[in-house]
C-alpha cells in the first residue's frame, strides 16, 4: 500500500512540476467544455486498432516525434504547403502512418465540442490509448496543449536516431529536460512496432574494419536479420519487429536487450553506461516497475511545452 501511495505522490509531483512551464496543463482541462473528449478519442483508437494492429505503435511513435521537435504542439500533423516542406515529410517521419486516426477523432470532437480540443491533446490521448490497448498501463493525461503553426522538415534532424551512442542520446534527451532515467523508460516504447532494414543495417553489415556484424549482438539473431536484410536489400518493406511481442506492451524489450537481441545501436547503447544498464536490468526483472517508470516519463515528455497558439479545426492545416 505504501508503495502504491508513493507512486501516486510521484505522479502528482510530476504534474505539479510542469504546470508552470506548460500553461497549466490539467487532467480536468476539458471537464466543463468537452467532458467526453477522452472517451471519444479512446473509442476511435479502439476501433482503429481492431482493424489494424500497427496503429498503437504508429501513434506512440508519432507523439514522441512531435514532442521532440517543437514540443508537444501537433506540428508533426501539419501538411506541407507551397515551398514549405513540413515535418511529416522529413526523412525520419516519412514512415509515420495511421495519422488518419487522429483526423477521425478530430472530426468527432468538432461535432461534439467545436473548436475546443486541440490536435496536440488528441495525439497525447491517442498515445496513452496506444499503450493501454496493447496491454500496458493507463494514466490520466494532463491536457490544455495548444497547436503550433510552424512545421519544417529540416527540424526533423533534431530527432534522436537509431545509430546514436549513449552520449548523443543523453544530450538529446537532456536538451528537452529529460533524464537518463527517462531515456531508459521511454526506450521501452520499442516494445511495440517494426523497423525497416535501413535503421539497423549498420549493425549487421560492414560494422567496422574488423567484423561485419556488431559483436555485441547475439550472432544467431544477427544471422536471421542478415537473411531478412541482405547487403543490397531492395525490398521496400523488409525489416524486423522491435521485440518478440511487437503488438503487446510489456518488458520483453529489456529482456531481449540483455540477451544481445536488440535492433538498434541506440538500444545497445543503454548497456554502455552504468546507470542506464542498471535500469535496463531493473525493468527486465519487473514489468510493474517498468510500467510505473514509463508512465512517469510519458507524462513528463508529453508536457514539454510547444508554445502553440491555437486549436486547429483541421489537424493538417493552420486556422
Amino acid at each position: 500500500m505504501a508503495a502504491i501511495f508513493l507512486f501516486f505522490v510521484t505522479i502528482f509531483l510530476v504534474y505539479s512540476s510542469h504546470l508552470s512551464s506548460t500553461d497549466a496543463l490539467s487532467v480536468n482541462y476539458y471537464h466543463q467544455t468537452c467532458p467526453t473528449a477522452d472517451s471519444i478519442v479512446t473509442n476511435v483508437m479502439r476501433k482503429a486498432t481492431m482493424n489494424d494492429k500497427t496503429v498503437p505503435a504508429a501513434l506512440l511513435r508519432t507523439h514522441f516525434h512531435d514532442c521532440f521537435i517543437r514540443g508537444c504542439d501537433a506540428s508533426v500533423l501539419l501538411n506541407s504547403k507551397g515551398k514549405n516542406k513540413a515535418e511529416k515529410d522529413g526523412p525520419p517521419n516519412i514512415s509515420l502512418h495511421a495519422l488518419y486516426v487522429i483526423d477521425q477523432a478530430k472530426k468527432q470532437l468538432e461535432k461534439k465540442c467545436p473548436g475546443v480540443v486541440s490536435c496536440a491533446d488528441i495525439l497525447a490521448l491517442a498515445a496513452r490509448d496506444a499503450v493501454v490497448l496493447s496491454g500496458g498501463p493507463t494514466w490520466d493525461v494532463p491536457k490544455g496543449r495548444k497547436d503550433g503553426r510552424i512545421s519544417k522538415a529540416i527540424d526533423t534532424r533534431k530527432l534522436p536516431v537509431p545509430t546514436f551512442n549513449i552520449s548523443q542520446l543523453k544530450q538529446s534527451f537532456s536538451q528537452r529536460g529529460l533524464s537518463l532515467d527517462d531515456l531508459v523508460a521511454l526506450s521501452g516504447g520499442h516494445t511495440l512496432g517494426f523497423s525497416h532494414c535501413s535503421s539497423f543495417q549498420n549493425r549487421i553489415h560492414n560494422f567496422n574494419k574488423v567484423t561485419d556484424v556488431d559483436p555485441s549482438m547475439d550472432q544467431s539473431f544477427a544471422g536471421k536479420l542478415r537473411q531478412v536484410c541482405p547487403v543490397n536489400n531492395k525490398a521496400k518493406n523488409a525489416g524486423a519487429n522491435l521485440d518478440s511481442t511487437p503488438t503487446v506492451f510489456d518488458n520483453a524489450y529489456y529482456k531481449l536487450l540483455l540477451q544481445g537481441k536488440s535492433i538498434f545501436s541506440s538500444d545497445q547503447a543503454l548497456l554502455t553506461n552504468s546507470r542506464t544498464k542498471a535500469l535496463v536490468k531493473k525493468f527486465a526483472g519487473s514489468e510493474n516497475v517498468f510500467f510505473e517508470a514509463f508512465v512517469n516519463s510519458m507524462i513528463k515528455m508529453s508536457s514539454i511545452s510547444g508554445g502553440g497558439t491555437e486549436v486547429r479545426l483541421d489537424c493538417g492545416v493552420v486556422n
